[in-house]
């Protein structure tokens, strides 16, 4: 009944017959399947993607409801990457979807990145360590890692690769004294324009000491189609894709896009202003 050049055939104009024999056989790596991580597997399973490595160590819970793609009634206490795994292969019964359950770690993330082509971020956004930790095993193979963040109604994106800034210079985690320090300096990179900032109607939902914030399904879907549009380019090898020290950001509330270029990363002096404001901002 499942046939792969049937089912992906209506990709086919946009990209080649040919090209989707290179997206057919290219791996990807999507680490942390809730927010983002779980919609950009599916989009990349309708590409014609299918071979994954998948990991997370959480179940769906109620309060994922908004946005995850993969939180249902049916779906409920069951493990994300269980569900997921599931998902990719009702989209496609071939595709190869290795599971890691317990996350990424400093056990597995050499196994996690064997023969990966492409690694996708979809840790959740305070989980520093685990992103330091695959950002360097992505840094040293020379795999390009791209990260799209939810931000209010848009989505942020930032790629590294052998040809980028390195993740640790542009970001600069390194001179930061706590996890809050370096969840903004996260948060500065990934949209040094802000865009969303002026329609969080009520600041005290963002809240950098309990790990929370708001979020909308629209803009995991923005954060999808900008992340997985640039996955296509770098396996194809075709058009421009902006990489560090550059970012991205689309805004469907306020009608903007955005590409922004920090040259000395976090460590900028424009930067280190920005930061000084809006740690003083999260600290009130």
């Amino acid at each position: 009944m499942f046939e792969y050049s049937t089912a992906f055939s209506r990709n086919i104009g946009w990209i080649t017959e040919a090209e989707l024999a290179v997206i057919k056989k290219s791996k990807i790596g999507v680490a942390g399947l809730g927010g983002s991580g779980g919609e950009h597997c599916l989009t990349l399973a309708r590409m014609g993607f299918e071979n994954f490595h998948i990991s997370d160590f959480d179940e769906f819970e109620i309060h994922n409801f908004n946005r995850q793609a993969g939180a249902y009634v049916s779906t409920l206490n069951r493990p994300k990457c269980e569900v997921l795994a599931e998902m990719i292969k009702d989209i496609n019964p071939l595709a190869t979807v290795k599971q890691f359950p317990k996350g990424v770690n400093a056990d597995n993330v050499h196994e996690f990145f064997d023969e990966l082509d492409i690694y996708v971020d979809g840790i959740d956004f305070f989980a520093l360590d685990a992103r330091k930790l695959v950002y360097s095993e992505a840094e040293k193979r020379g795999i390009p890692n791209l990260l799209a963040a939810p931000l209010g109604m848009s989505a942020a994106l930032v790629c590294f690769d052998k040809d980028s800034m390195g993740y640790e210079e542009y970001y600069r985690f390194s001179t930061c004294k706590d996890k809050k320090e370096a969840c903004i300096k996260l948060l500065m990179g990934l949209a040094p324009s802000a865009t969303h900032r002026n329609y969080l109607v009520d600041e005290s939902t963002a809240d950098f000491d309990k790990e929370k914030g708001p979020s909308t399904p629209m803009a995991i879907k923005l954060c999808s189609g900008l992340l997985v549009t640039q996955v296509i380019k770098l396996v194809l090898g075709r058009g421009k894709v902006y990489k560090a020290p550059y970012s991205m950001q689309v805004d469907a509330y306020n009608h903007k896009y955005k590409i922004s270029k920090i040259p000395f990363g976090n460590n900028g002096p424009i930067q280190r202003i920005k930061y000084a404001m809006v740690k003083k901002l999260v600290s009130n």
